[in-house]
């Protein structure tokens, strides 16, 4: 048997399409025949977890493949328990012309065997599997994802999905993100409220009313005892430890709503937020709210048997704390130097309190500000500054750091991406992210714990979006977290990923194919276009025909006439990616420009955010900026045109900013609604259109207003488009300019 070691195109060949990829695969001589006889299961029945591995692989196929496997006695694939394979998580998987045999010495490890004999049997040609010997384990002994239900709040079926996803991808942490200033999503039986009060709020804006009745809408939900026991089962059957996070000291709108005697403010809010952001609203440091955060944990606890419990402990604003004299009291009580010491306390109480029942605290980067618990774990979100002063001080790390691990950052700059932070995170920026760094020496890099991908749900609203935004993306944080650095390959990767999307499509899991289909850009006298996934070749063609893995290679700019039909397609190895894109460009296409094509004037806040009121029966994206509202149209042709049309949308704006509100600055209006203003050259240039914004205030969705231009341009003229008004709610956006000869 001989090694495989190619990469690239020469790998597609030879490596078989696994991901994430095994710790070592070895090719063999001949193929097993996926017919008769060997299509038979067989598993000791005395022994769970290889019976279990069986039915998984079972279900698998069941759902997604048309071979007829079978349980049985003894048969052609066995499961067999193994002392011999070290690691609860590793597993030997041999394919032979007679047999396929997986060998484990621990339930995950026979269990991921079955996903990794999944996908071979799904990728097989022929009706036969290639021989080969794996030998496979993990990297990292955490590899997880983060889902956020406070904010937006997922079904049961929809986590159980999740769930269900990340084992098929080898990641085995959920960390649940349940409480936080929108909402409380986990059901207390000592204090009721905290689902009867802190589990709703009404959205702002046009989506807080119903749009028949004209009523408040009342938007929220919690999970039961019941279905928290429920989704922990099925997790625990899938080898995913869930990780609940109870957000404290800040993040604790919805929870002091509820209870307002945990608040540090003689005023506290009375329902949960429906703003997003950094709230003021910290928990007291009384010995009455120890208590009762107990007594929470302690219900906690009960439902979740996993060893971390994690406490937040991020963006808790000292404001209150300072005007607060009990925290000041507690300060000169315990001789504390300032408030972020009394949230190291703070911290530290809980740790000590959940040491004492066996669990361990972990908590976001921000709990190394003050004094923690020694056996306290770290998930570094603040790029990788907290990773390595936790390893340093000898504490074990999560890396979790924004922007690259943070999957509410949209995957490209195509307008058809879901609602998202504008930051781009790509496919490939996720995968080519070192897990090893070298700041830290092997002793330290040992404090690693794994990885982590984090998606939070602001601008996540239907689980549509969050399966967009969460894949493929949580697959290449398998990647990361399981297969050895040095086999970090991004060519030979997409090659397996292509497979690993087939394979989604068959079980019915939906993922974000806008990456790869072909974007098309006119900008002057040349069309562009471009797939930003970077996977494969772009086929294209100019008769408006569909393209195949034979027609012309693009090459390059096409010349625009004024009549183009052009078509566009990614092959890799001559499958199709994404879906065949056709654009029909005219005369009068140079005259309209999207937003979304548009530069953004800076990139203090940049959001595609979603419109609460819709326009034809959908809500729209827009793109902008929340803390500077303005768009650059550069070189816009102005020859002739007389009048121009400008679709414009409102959001509220619903951005806590703290001081930073302060730089949220607009023109002076000249009409009480404001106005749409086109100025040219620059944003300080003269002003060639003022449109009131008066008729589109009567709209809940997109606005189509016109307007004439105050004088005659000649040439071409970079646009710069602003909204004058009073105040920055409700924010408007702009989302396509038509300039009219």
């Amino acid at each position: 048997m001989a090694p495989l070691v190619a990469t690239g195109a020469a790998a597609a060949a030879s490596t078989p399409p696994l991901l994430p990829m095994p710790a070592s695969v070895v090719a063999g001589e001949g193929s097993f025949a996926l017919a008769g006889e060997g299509l038979i299961l067989s598993a000791d029945p005395a022994d769970k977890g290889t019976v279990a591995a069986r039915e998984r692989f079972l279900d698998l196929v069941a759902k997604g493949h048309g071979e007829k496997f079978r349980a049985g006695p003894s048969g052609g694939v066995r499961f067999i328990r193994d002392a011999s394979v070290a690691g609860e998580e590793a597993y030997r998987l041999e394919v032979t012309p007679k047999a396929i045999t997986i060998r484990a010495s621990g339930d995950a490890g026979l269990f991921y065997g079955a996903e990794t004999l999944w996908q071979l049997v799904a990728s097989a040609k022929g009706g036969r599997i290639a021989a080969v010997r794996i030998e496979d384990q993990p990297a990292f002994a955490w590899r997880g994802v983060m889902l956020d239900s406070a904010r937006h709040f997922q079904p049961v079926p929809y986590v159980e999905q999740l769930l269900d996803r990340m084992a098929a991808e080898k990641l085995n942490v959920f960390h649940w993100h349940l409480t936080d200033d929108e909402g409380w999503r986990i059901e207390i039986d000592r204090y009721p409220r905290l689902t009867q009060i802190g589990a709703w709020r009404t959205p702002v804006g046009a989506a807080g009313r119903d749009p028949k009745t004209g009523q408040p809408v009342r938007y929220g939900g919690f999970y039961t005892k019941d279905e928290i026991r429920r989704i922990v089962a099925y997790a625990a059957a899938r080898h995913i430890t869930i990780v609940p996070e109870i957000d404290m000291p800040g993040h604790a709108t919805a929870m002091v709503a509820a209870y307002p005697e945990l608040g540090s403010t003689p005023n506290p809010p009375k329902v949960p937020s429906s703003d997003w952001g950094i709230l003021p609203n910290l928990l007291n440091t009384e010995d009455s709210t120890f208590t009762f955060i107990d007594n929470v944990l302690d219900e906690v606890m009960a439902l979740f048997p996993g060893t971390y419990i994690h406490v937040g402990g991020d963006e808790a604003p000292k404001g209150q704390w300072k005007s607060d004299p009990r925290a000041q009291a507690r300060i000169k009580t315990l001789g504390l130097k300032d408030e972020e010491a009394l949230q190291g306390w703070f911290t530290g109480r809980l740790g000590d309190y959940l040491e004492k029942h066996g669990r361990r605290l972990i908590g976001w980067d921000e709990i190394l500000e003050g004094s923690v618990p020694a056996d306290a774990t770290v998930m570094s979100w603040r790029g990788m500054d907290g990773a390595l002063k936790a390893a340093r001080l000898g504490h074990d790390t999560v890396l979790a750091p924004a922007p690259v691990f943070y999957l509410d950052n949209r995957q490209s700059d195509s307008p058809d991406e879901p609602p998202g932070r504008g930051e781009i995170v790509s496919w490939k920026r996720l995968y080519d992210f070192d897990t090893a760094p070298a700041a830290l020496s092997a002793e330290e890099r040992r404090h690693i714990l794994g990885v982590q991908v984090n998606l939070w749900t602001e601008r996540v609203r239907t689980t549509d979006f969050a399966d967009r935004m969460i894949w493929p993306r949580a697959a290449v944080l398998a990647e990361l977290g399981w297969s050895p650095a040095g086999t970090r390959d991004w060519a030979g990767f997409i090659r397996r990923l292509q497979p690993e999307l087939a394979r989604w499509q068959r079980l019915g899991w939906a993922y974000d194919r806008t990456p790869l289909d072909v974007e098309a850009k006119l900008d002057g006298g040349a069309i562009t276009l471009v797939q930003p996934a970077t996977m494969g070749e772009v086929r294209v063609t100019t008769d408006g025909s569909a393209p195949t893995a034979k027609s012309p290679l693009y090459a390059g700019p096409i010349a625009f006439t004024g009549t183009n039909r052009i078509a566009a397609q990614a092959f890799l190895d001559g499958t199709p990616l994404g879906t065949a894109q056709r654009w029909s460009f005219d005369a009068a296409s140079p005259f309209t420009r999207a937003a979304t094509a548009m530069n953004l004037c800076s990139n203090k806040l940049p959001d595609r955010i979603e419109d609460d009121g819709a326009t034809d029966g959908v809500r729209r994206i827009l793109w902008g900026d929340a803390m500077q509202t303005c768009w650059i149209w550069p070189k816009a042709p102005l020859d002739g045109v007389r009048s121009l049309n400008a679709e414009v949308g409102s959001v509220p704006f619903n951005y806590q900013l703290g001081a930073d509100i302060a730089s949220v600055k607009f023109r002076k209006p000249e009409t009480p609604d404001g106005e749409l203003e086109v100025r040219q050259d620059s944003c300080d240039g003269p002003r060639i259109a003022s449109i009131p914004l008066a008729p589109a205030t009567r709209s809940d969705g997109v606005t189509t207003l016109s307007g004439p231009l105050a004088m005659p341009v000649k040439g071409t003229h970079d646009l710069c488009m602003t909204f004058t008004q009073k105040a920055p709610d409700p924010l408007w956006l702009l989302d396509r300019l038509t300039l009219n000869r």
